[in-house]
């Protein structure tokens, strides 16, 4: 009698999913450099906003800062895009990473040398932008040919993860170096943390764009947006996430809120900006269930709503460590978006015209925010923080809602079968 083996069922992971890091060498060095780097360009924004501070003693000229970053960033995001659809993205990833490694040196020599112009940091701002904007549509777009597209969800993930934890630990090293050995140090730290994301843009093959059929050897800003404008779900990638950038973005309000919900002070400050990114760490960390979702579609729609609720109920809270819940549960349900909403736009575009397209990401992940602060400011000023925080967060559900029921196919959508 032959004894019948019943095969092992699939292990449920509650941890993120490292099949990506364990698959591909070349996917393996790009996401470590990459953290590597993250970090060492934290500790460097960091370090430019003291410098600045401390040159000028004026709290508008570090808000400068922002702004000569955020200008060359949007104007380079879609034409970076443009570019990364022509040439080979890993000479454009490589030389992108240089100009960023130049850049931090010059910024260290500078310090060594006592050269404390602040014209100077504004200039290194814009250029590190423009680097900035030409390397991730480059890089991003790179991820779908070194990946099967099962493993993009997990690969998107692990890249939430490059990100919070280096906005998390970015600033606090960069504070430690420029305490205890000048803004010197930390720029040198950067540039040697770039000497991981150079490597691993040295080994990659050669990623020249796949062309279809008739398609032009010159890639246009306006076909990506013709293209963008085709494509029903692509778009609802970009209208939900504006949703819950520009309607439920409280970040503005946090040194107020510290001071009248809380009677807190810079730390409590601190406190409120830090708990979405723990919040998002951890959602990059558990993040192992997400490799079984197929409706990616719904995903976001849910993802984002629950984003829209936890703002709106933190507006209601006056105990400051249930507010830091809710803003950490906000920060892990920015993950679950940002995950599945990378996964489709890299899964159903073509890939000839994944670089405008992360172009486009770009502008709408730096804008949003921005635009967000603004809209947020301004409804605390004409009524309350409680009512622009709480109505905030109730508009984006809202509004996710509305476009839900507009486009009902963003819901239907399965990641077996990419439609965009």
């Amino acid at each position: 009698m032959t004894a019948t083996t019943t095969p092992p069922r699939p292990r449920r992971r509650i941890f993120a999913d490292l099949t990506p890091l364990r698959t591909s060498p070349d996917y393996r060095r790009l996401w470590v450099g990459n953290t590597v780097s993250w970090v060492g360009q934290a500790m460097t924004t960091l370090a430019i906003s003291l410098q600045v501070y401390e040159i000028t003693g004026s709290s508008f000229s570090v808000g400068l800062v922002g702004l000569f970053s955020l200008v060359p960033l949007l104007a380079f995001g879609l034409y970076g895009g443009a570019i990364a659809d022509t040439v080979d993205r890993r000479k454009l990833g490589l030389h992108s990473s240089l100009g960023l490694t130049v850049l931090s040196v010059g910024l260290a020599a500078a310090a060594l040398l006592d050269y404390d112009r602040v014209w100077l940091l504004y200039a290194v701002v814009a250029l590190q932008a423009v680097c900035g904007a030409l390397n991730g549509p480059a890089r991003s777009a790179m991820i779908p040919r070194l990946l099967p597209a099962e493993q993009l969800p997990a690969a998107n993930a692990l890249n939430s993860v490059t990100m919070t934890s280096g906005m998390m630990a970015g600033p606090m090293l960069g504070g430690l170096a420029v305490g205890w050995w000048g803004y010197q140090a930390a720029y040198l730290i950067d540039a040697v943390t770039f000497i991981a994301a150079l490597y691993a843009m040295w080994r990659l093959p050669s990623m020249a764009p796949e062309r279809g059929e008739g398609t032009r050897g010159r890639a246009s800003v306006m076909d990506g947006l013709r293209f963008l404008g085709t494509r029903p779900n692509i778009r609802m990638t970009f209208f939900s996430d504006l949703a819950a950038m520009v309607l439920a973005q409280p970040k503005a309000l946090f040194p107020a809120i510290a001071v009248l919900w809380y009677a807190g002070d810079a730390k409590t400050v601190g406190l409120l900006v830090a708990a979405p990114a723990v919040g998002a760490l951890l959602g990059g960390l558990f993040s192992g269930w997400q490799g079984r979702i197929r409706r990616h579609g719904l995903a976001i729609l849910l993802s984002v709503a629950a984003w829209g609720l936890a703002i709106a109920v933190f507006g209601l809270t006056r105990n400051l460590w249930l507010g830091l819940l809710f803003l950490a549960l906000a920060g892990c349900a920015d993950t679950v978006s940002m995950v599945f909403r990378s996964t489709m736009m890299q899964a159903a575009t073509p890939d000839e015209m994944r670089g405008r397209l992360q172009g486009v990401f770009i502008v709408v992940v730096a804008g949003g925010p921005r635009l967000g602060d603004f809209l947020a400011g301004t409804a605390a000023d004409l009524s309350s923080p409680a009512v622009a925080i709480t109505g905030g967060g109730l508009a984006c559900v809202l509004v996710v809602g509305l476009l839900a029921a507009r486009w009902r196919g963003f819901a239907r959508y399965d990641g077996r079968s990419p439609q965009a």
